[in-house]
């Protein structure tokens, strides 16, 4: 099966960095009575198998975190996917096996298909994305505009739809936005405020929303340029007097339909919040049979 997710890019995220997010899941679910449908009408000891399966064509993510889910309520639960991350699957195909103890597959079922779809979905997303502007230099990239909580999570699976992150949080880099700029009266004090601050290793990234702007950002030499909602034509004037001196990105209303010609400017990175907060799920299912 065709993997969308760059070969470079690090495997599925540690249980240790998911097990708080889909406990919580668990948790909210379970509230303060537990399962009682499924406690009340499945005996303890029945075994079953399920299969965890795509409804609609799309890039799976998430398989990891559903695998937990079933764990977390009973580790007699085995998961086997049949297909790996970042991999494009069809309407019908089969996506993960599970085998144990049915009450426990049965109560963790809802949360497995809400992360798998909601993750797929970002990842479907993104794919398309990419897909969109191949053939250029640009990279598609996700923003700081994720679900409270689940952010690991998604921007995990914007890579595994070959994606790539900006920012996971606060602490990773300087960005320098319109705000900051009003607060500190001008690009250049707000970057010479910034370089004071932090260390060497940390970059420095200020947002422009006009060619004067940024004329006066790169006479300070920050690290990348945000182009904030420019016109292909714009941007492309832009790239051009960057030069190479910076590492270029373009946001603001990027849609499926705009980034083929905002990728045709020649900027490095083109940043999509929709990805993360707006993407549709992938439909996905799950189909339980008694063992034995």
């Amino acid at each position: 099966m065709e993997a969308v997710a760059d070969r470079a890019v690090p495997g599925p995220l540690p249980d240790v960095m998911v097990e708080p997010v889909v406990r919580a899941a668990l948790l909210e679910d379970l509230g303060r009575g537990g399962d009682l449908t499924t406690d009340g009408l499945v005996p303890a000891d029945l075994a079953a198998r399920a299969v965890l399966a795509a409804r609609a064509d799309g890039v799976v993510a998430g398989l990891g975190a559903a695998a937990l889910a079933f764990r977390l309520l009973d580790a007699g639960v085995a998961c086997r996917p049949s297909v790996a991350d970042g991999a494009r699957v069809r309407a019908g195909q089969a996506l993960m096996e599970i085998v144990g103890p049915a009450r426990a597959i049965l109560t963790a079922e809802r949360v497995a298909l809400n992360v798998v779809g909601h993750l797929s979905g970002i990842a479907s997303a993104t794919a398309t994305m990419v897909a969109a502007v191949r053939g250029t230099r640009a990279r598609i990239a996700c923003t700081r505009k994720t679900t409270p909580g689940l952010r690991a999570l998604e921007k995990y699976a914007v890579r595994m739809g070959g994606g790539a992150n900006h920012r996971l949080g606060l602490d990773d880099a300087v960005l320098i936005k319109d705000n900051h700029i009003a607060l500190m009266k001008g690009i250049g004090p707000a970057i010479a405020a910034a370089r004071a601050r932090v260390g060497h290793m940390t970059r420095i990234q200020v947002e422009v929303d006009s060619l004067d702007q940024l004329d006066a950002a790169l006479a300070e030499g920050p690290d990348a340029i945000l182009f904030d909602n420019m016109t292909p034509a714009v941007l492309a004037e832009g790239v051009h007097r960057v030069a190479g001196r910076a590492v270029t990105e373009a946001s603001g209303g990027v849609t499926p339909e705009s980034v083929a010609a905002i990728a045709v400017s020649g900027v490095d990175i083109i940043s999509v919040g929709w990805l993360t907060h707006s993407a549709p799920s992938l439909d996905v299912g799950l189909d339980i049979d008694a063992e034995g």
